[in-house]
Formats: structure tokens, C-alpha cells, sequence
């Protein structure tokens, strides 16, 4: 009881205000004698603006951001308890720095578990805004969570940390994919979807903090069908995924059945979709976290193994897991013919020429692709972190056996691909801190002969300056499958690069962020028939005038080389392609109850000396909240752009559990409206329109998703239920 006193006392010392520091010993005070910690009523997380901070500049709409945005919604559910947390847990937030996660454990070590969240104010380096930014995905709850709560069963039966969700989504307009079909002068089918343009979503999960997970998904998407069929594997929806984990029962620290992720070292080898690569949080996010088993409940079809995992305590220092997966894969099968047969190295009779990772089944040939190649996983990891966790050394080892080989395309990029049907990958990894410094990396060998190599290191070089520095160095035969560690390529293969990354705060509400990224590709790639190289910078200058207003400007350059699609010279010779782009940003709450968004972003594209592209994108967004159970967001957006390399990928709010960044080219307007409705304290809507006009367009879209007109409307609705 002392202790509480003293810290109430604390922070209204620290505040300045007396009546706030009496208000907080009261309610310190009025605690019972049994109570030991003193939870803070988590604030509503506001994604959109998070992963906004977390990514400097959307590119691609095949990026895995909806990977990214799952964990934290992962961490929304089941909070990260500050007083059980070890070192890389902390890091995985993405949000704490290096000096901030030591100051904490030695807090945590000095004056025993955290009372309060606002106890996180006394400890050295932790700042109003980095505890608005955790308070969402954390809690302060006792160091044996799992103790005296009744049997197993009881407690997943009694958990109030539940929620079954239902989605549904459709363009309103017809897409000629849906026409009716007409045989050709052949009597062939031309390619449609066989499927209805809806969109559903069943996901359901109940889980606490440390104890237990147990979830499940199933998903169609527009154009798939809803059917039964055992021959072709469909049993309603076309997709399922489903979980069951314990964690910390004594020397089984954690154990999943059924769809998983794992995370070791710098995710060269295993990674479980935490990468957010090179984005605005120059400092943060560059080191990867050693955070192993994660039960998997989202409806991406490609980021995840099936099977088994568990990690047991063999010493108080020592980890070992263990894992075994076994799912069937989307995969392209080929018979090869003699004309194969002499262009290919490795004689293969049947074989898979690529693996889709779109997970979309909904025509004829996507269909014969959907689960066509089972795949065998099986690996472990050994971790050895004595004492604080400040040294993290292991050795991971994954070997993977397909059904049928692989062989990609005879191209001359593809030389050194992997081919066959074994794989066997293994890798050492570290990590080091030793004071405001902090050293880690991973190095790794794929059966092939072929390393890959990432080191960094992160230093706070004063109260208001952290820099990072990274290495990295992926062979053109490095094979490896499932990793996902910094690159410029989008997987680990054929790259060298050094980052170079500076965060500033040189005065009270001011921040500056930049990073230097330069890289080479020793070998060819798609769409470049030589060896070529680059460069990647960014400068944000962030301003937060008040509490609840942020201002940022960001530019940013990226130069890569591709073919020259003018040349005539009969060897393709890579040339220089320039993207600049600048970004302003003001968030501002005038209001409790209305937030303002502006956002204005540009792009000028310029291949070789060839003339220069340019675009833009205005964005208004409006939200409001009349009362506590409904609250309204709307957009409108103006866009124009010379053409689709200099298309706009902007973020936007969706229904819970939803991530949405459609791509904007062309001229145009895009507007939508978000509704969220809480019905009552069990049921909760959500529904949303979105709309996207052309000018001078005749048509929108192309392929099977083509529609004839110059708009497309989109609807979307969620009901989430608490059991």
C-alpha cells in the first residue's frame, strides 16, 4: 500500500496538477488489499493511423499488409501483459524502442509488476505519446495470470474475450465474369467465374492472454463457389482454417493444433507476417523479434502452416520447439513433353511451373490449380536467452518435401530458382543489448549451397537520437521458402543491400525520420536481363501541435533498373526508373466526438530520359461520433494521374478485421461511408459503401472483373457477436 501511495504522489508531482495526483491516490487507494495490479480501461486503437505511421508509402496491392494488420489485431484481442512480457515479446509490439523495452524490464526488476498503465510514466524514455500508442494492444495484469482460475474447460467456457464475426461484401455492379456463357465457334466455354460476386466471412475466436486461443475462419471469396464436393475437396466454403493453443503450462510454454505461424531470428528462414519492411519507423521496426509459435486465425491461404508446434522449457534459458505441418498448396501441374525434357536441367515427368499465392478459386483453370500439391513441412528451433534476455543465440533448421517438383519457366532469371522436391534450410541467429545499443542478425544456407546473411544494429546515440544501420546479402540460389526478412525484392533471393536509418527529436513535439537504403541485384529478374542496382531514401518531418492534432510532410525517391521497353538492341539493357513521390498529412480532433484527416499525395514516374508521368490523390476524411454507440466515418477523395505507374494506393477504414488500399489511377473521385453501430452490449454492426467514378472511362477494370460504365460500388456489411 505504501508503494501505490508513493507512486499516486508521483504523478501528480509529474503532471503538475495536485487535484489529478489526489484523484489517482484515490483511486489507487480504494483498491482492496487483494487487489496487487490496477488495469487502465484500454482506449479504442486507432489502425488506420498506426499502420499509416508504420508504413511510409504503399506501392503494391500484393503487398501483405492485411498480414501485418492481423497481428495487431491479434494483440488487440489478447493484450500483451507488461508485467509477464519478456524482451522480444515487447519488440514484436513494433511501437517500443530498444532503450525503452530495457528500461522497462529493469523497472519491472528494481520495483516488481506494474500496478497501473500509468506507472509506465515514471520509467525512463516513455513519453505521452508512446503510451497512447501501446495502451491499446497491452495490459497490467498479475505476473501467474493462470493462477487459481478453475479447470480448462471452465475458463474457456467462461472467458468474456470472445467474438464471432459475420461479413458480407459485393460490387454492386455486373462484371463480365458473371455473364452469362455462350459456347464459341468450337463449343468451348470461354473463361468466367462459376461462382456468385458475393463475398462471406465466418470467423469466431475466444482467447486470454498467455493461456488459451481457440478460433476458426471460413471465407469464400466473389466468384467462388459454394458447394460440396468431395472429389475437388469443397465442403461449403472454399477456405478454412481453424486452432487450438494452450501457453504456460510449466515447462510447455506453448502448444498449437491445427493452423499456425512461426517466428525466429530475423524471419529469413521462419517468418510470421510482423515485417513492415522499410516504412516511416526507421528505428522500431527493423528488428525482427524471436516470438516462435502464434496461433493462426486469419483467411490469408499462403502465410501459414497446418499441423503441430510446441515449445518446451528444457532450462530456464533454453527453448526448444518443435513443428510439423502438412497441407495441400495451389500449385500450376505440368506433364512435361520432349521439348521440356531438352530445355530442362532436371528430368521431371510431372512437375509445378509456379504456385499461386492469390488464393482465389474462381474459374476452371484457378480451380484446377486449389490444392493440387501437398506439401510437408517439419523443422525446430533452439533458444538460448539467459538471465534479462538481453543475449538471444538459436539454431533453426526447416525441411521441406513436395509431392511433385517444382520447376519454373526456362528463362534465363529463373537459372538458379529452386527446382525439385526437397528443400532443407538452416540458420543461426543473435541478438544483443548492451545498454542503448543492440546487435542482432541471421545468417542462413538453403540446400542449394546458396547464403543469406542480415545483421543490424540500433543505437540511441543521445535522449533524441536513435540511428540503425543493416546489412543484408541473399545469394541468387538462396532458397528459402517461407521467410520474409528486409529486402527490395519481394522475397529474400538474389539482393545485396545496406540500410541506413536516423530518428530525431530535436525539440518538444517535433520528430524527424529518414532512411538511406542502397541495393544491388547481382543476377537477373523479371523484366531485367542484366545485373542491375538502386537506391531507396525517405525524410518525414512530423510536428504534433496538440495533443490530438499530428502533422506530417514525406518525400521520398526510389530508383530501380529495368528494361528498356523502347530499345532495339536484341540484349535487354537495364535503364534507371525514377518514382519521387511527396506526401502532407494533418490529423487533428477538434472535439472529443470529430477527428478531421487531410492527406494530399503525389508521385512524378520517369523512365530513363523518357518524359515524365506524374499523379495525385486529395483526401478528406470525416469522423463522428454523436454518441457512444455509433460512430461515422466518410471520405472523399479526388484523383488524377497520367496513367497506372503513377497510380495511388491509399489507406482507408473498413469493418473490423477488414484492411482496405484500393489502387487509384486514372481520373476520378472515390468516396465512401463507414457505420458503426453498437446494438447493444453484445452485438455490434458495422456497415460500409464505397464508390469510385471515372472520368473519360468507358470501362472499369479489365479481365473477368471488367465493367462496363465508369463506376464501381461496393457494399460491405459485418455483424460481430459476443458469446
Amino acid at each position: 500500500m505504501t508503494r501505490r501511495f508513493d507512486f499516486a504522489l508521483r504523478l501528480g508531482g509529474r503532471s503538475g496538477a495536485g487535484a489529478a495526483g489526489l484523484l489517482a491516490a484515490v483511486l489507487l487507494l480504494s483498491g482492496t488489499a487483494r487487489a496487487q495490479v490496477q488495469d487502465y480501461p484500454r482506449p479504442r486503437a486507432d489502425l488506420d493511423k498506426l499502420v499509416q505511421e508504420l508504413f511510409a508509402e504503399p506501392q503494391s496491392d500484393q503487398e501483405n499488409y492485411e498480414d501485418l494488420y492481423e497481428n495487431l489485431l491479434q494483440y488487440l484481442q489478447t493484450p500483451l501483459n507488461l508485467n509477464t512480457a519478456n524482451r522480444e515479446e515487447l519488440s514484436s509490439l513494433l511501437l517500443l524502442s530498444e532503450p525503452q523495452i530495457t528500461a522497462l524490464l529493469e523497472h519491472r526488476q528494481l520495483n516488481g509488476p506494474l500496478l497501473a498503465l500509468y506507472e509506465l510514466q515514471s520509467i525512463r524514455g516513455f513519453d505521452v505519446r508512446t503510451i497512447y500508442r501501446v495502451a491499446p494492444f497491452v495490459t497490467v495484469g498479475t505476473t501467474d495470470p493462470n493462477a487459481a482460475r478453475g479447470p480448462l474447460w471452465k475458463r474457456i467456457w467462461q472467458e468474456d474475450n470472445n467474438a464471432l464475426f459475420l461479413r458480407y461484401e459485393r460490387v454492386l455492379q455486373d462484371r463480365r465474369g458473371y455473364a452469362p456463357v455462350v459456347p464459341n465457334s468450337s463449343g468451348e466455354l470461354p473463361s468466367h467465374y462459376l461462382g456468385s460476386p458475393d463475398k462471406m466471412l465466418v470467423r469466431f475466436r475466444t482467447s486470454h492472454a498467455r493461456d488459451f486461443s481457440v478460433g476458426f475462419a471460413a471465407e469464400k471469396d466473389a466468384g467462388e463457389q459454394f458447394t460440396w464436393d468431395s472429389k475437388t475437396r469443397r465442403y461449403g466454403f472454399d477456405y478454412y482454417s481453424a486452432h487450438f493453443a494452450l501457453f504456460d503450462r510449466g515447462r510447455l510454454k506453448s502448444v498449437v493444433i491445427g493452423d499456425y505461424q512461426l517466428q525466429f531470428g530475423q524471419g529469413l528462414l521462419l517468418s510470421s507476417g510482423l515485417q513492415v519492411g522499410k516504412g516511416a519507423e526507421t528505428i522500431t521496426t527493423l528488428r525482427r523479434s524471436n516470438v516462435g509459435v502464434r496461433p493462426y486465425s486469419s483467411v490469408l491461404e499462403t502465410a501459414f502452416f497446418r499441423g503441430a508446434a510446441a515449445t518446451v522449457a528444457l532450462t530456464p534459458a533454453l527453448k526448444l520447439t518443435g513443428f510439423a505441418s502438412r497441407k495441400r498448396i495451389d500449385a500450376t501441374l505440368r506433364t512435361s513433353t520432349v521439348a521440356d525434357s531438352l530445355r530442362q536441367a532436371d528430368d521431371f515427368n510431372d512437375f509445378a511451373s509456379g504456385l499461386p499465392i492469390t488464393g482465389f478459386h474462381r474459374t476452371a483453370s484457378e480451380l484446377a490449380n486449389r490444392q493440387s500439391l501437398p506439401e510437408t513441412v517439419t523443422g525446430g528451433d533452439l533458444s538460448f536467452a539467459p538471465g534479462t534476455g538481453r543475449l538471444n543465440l538459436g539454431l533453426t533448421a526447416v525441411n521441406t518435401l513436395f509431392d511433385k517438383p517444382i520447376q519454373k519457366r526456362p528463362e534465363p532469371y529463373n537459372f538458379y530458382e529452386f527446382s525439385g522436391r526437397h528443400n532443407l534450410a538452416v540458420s543461426t541467429h543473435y541478438s544483443y543489448g548492451w545498454r542503448n545499443v543492440s546487435l542482432f542478425g541471421e545468417t542462413a544456407r538453403s540446400q542449394s549451397g546458396g547464403i543469406g546473411t542480415i545483421n543490424g544494429l540500433l543505437a540511441s546515440l543521445g535522449p533524441t537520437v536513435d540511428a540503425s544501420v543493416l546489412f543484408r546479402r541473399y545469394d541468387q540460389d538462396f532458397h528459402t521458402l517461407y521467410g520474409n526478412a528486409l529486402s527490395e525484392n519481394t522475397r529474400n533471393i538474389n539482393e545485396n543491400g545496406l540500410y541506413l536509418g536516423l530518428k530525431l527529436r530535436p525539440i518538444a513535439r517535433w520528430e524527424l525520420s529518414a532512411y538511406y537504403d542502397q541495393f544491388r541485384f547481382p543476377w537477373l529478374r523479371y523484366q531485367v536481363g542484366g545485373p542491375s542496382s538502386g537506391y531507396d531514401w525517405l525524410l518525414r518531418v512530423s510536428f504534433a501541435p496538440t495533443k490530438t492534432s499530428q502533422l506530417y510532410a514525406q518525400i521520398r525517391t526510389r530508383l530501380k533498373e529495368y528494361d528498356d521497353a523502347t530499345s532495339t538492341r536484341p540484349m535487354p539493357e537495364p535503364v534507371p526508373v525514377m518514382r519521387r513521390s511527396l506526401l502532407l498529412f494533418y490529423d487533428t480532433s477538434p472535439t472529443p466526438t470529430l477527428s478531421l484527416r487531410t492527406r494530399v499525395q503525389g508521385v512524378r514516374y520517369r523512365e530513363n530520359n523518357g518524359p515524365v508521368q506524374s499523379g495525385y490523390v486529395l483526401a478528406q476524411d470525416v469522423t463522428v461520433q454523436p454518441w457512444q454507440r455509433l460512430r461515422l466515418t466518410a471520405r472523399y477523395a479526388l484523383f488524377d494521374t497520367d496513367g497506372y505507374d503513377t497510380r495511388q494506393y491509399v489507406y482507408e477504414q473498413d469493418v473490423l478485421y477488414a484492411f482496405s488500399i484500393p489502387v487509384l489511377y486514372g481520373r476520378g473521385t472515390r468516396y465512401y461511408a463507414l457505420a458503426e453501430v453498437k446494438l447493444n452490449r453484445r452485438l455490434t454492426l458495422w456497415l460500409r459503401f464505397a464508390n469510385t467514378r471515372y472520368r473519360h472511362q468507358q470501362t472499369v477494370g479489365s479481365g473477368l472483373d471488367q465493367i462496363q460504365g465508369a463506376e464501381r460500388s461496393d457494399v460491405k456489411a459485418q455483424l460481430r457477436v459476443a458469446l
